[in-house]
């Protein structure tokens, strides 16, 4: 009995203590996700009470100000009253998929705003920054923005560059290779037939001796 209750018994302990370090993580995660959606329920309320932006487009300038915090290149976004106007804000109804890319998620509407990316540090000059979102009702499905940071992708292909233009170099060796041997080839071959056209030549020559 006690041999088929100790794995048992280890089971449970394991299973509790799994189910601790859970509850440890949700426990850590919750108060940070808690601040950002109050940090971000804030901007909206400033957005639209000082700025009178409508809700939709202060959603997206708060998203787009959340997302352009985590990059290496900004600190914040500032939003002036000139950025919910409607030459640098709008809502148009779409019906449609948000892009032809991963984010081919359909939408109701697109929002689109304005802003000023502040740089790290508050050194050098602020950069106008676009922010797209697509929503289904109030609800933001897709985001994209013009984040002057290039991908990492785009820094891996050019080494696959570099050695496909590397890989036609060798081919082209590879055929003036071929060629130069293909020229030795046939300087041997006519090599070999002038010396028996002249061995040929010299035979009947012993014959007259």
């Amino acid at each position: 009995m006690d041999c088929t209750n100790v794995p048992r018994r280890l089971l449970r302990l394991v299973g509790r203590l799994a189910t601790f370090a859970a509850s440890v993580s949700l426990a850590c995660t919750a108060p940070a996700f808690a601040d950002q959606l109050e940090q971000h329920n804030d901007l909206v309320n400033r957005l639209v009470n000082e700025m009178h932006a409508d809700p939709l487009i202060a959603d997206c300038a708060a998203h787009g100000n959340f997302v352009a915090s985590t990059s290496t290149a900004f600190d914040h976004v500032e939003f002036p009253p000139s950025s919910f106007d409607s030459a640098h804000a709008s809502i148009t109804p779409w019906n449609d998929s948000f892009d032809e890319g991963k984010q081919r998620v359909k939408v109701d509407n697109i929002v689109t705003v304005e802003g000023l990316g502040i740089p790290q540090g508050g050194g050098g000059d602020a950069a106008d920054l676009k922010f797209r979102c697509g929503y289904v009702g109030t609800q933001m499905l897709a985001f994209s923005w013009n984040d002057p940071v290039p991908p990492a992708r785009a820094r891996r292909s050019e080494p696959s560059q570099s050695h496909a233009t590397s890989g036609k170099h060798r081919g082209v060796k590879g055929k003036h290779a071929a060629s130069g041997k293909g020229a030795k080839k046939s300087s041997a071959k006519s090599s070999k037939s002038s010396s028996g056209k002249s061995s040929s030549k010299k035979a009947p020559a012993k014959k007259k001796h």
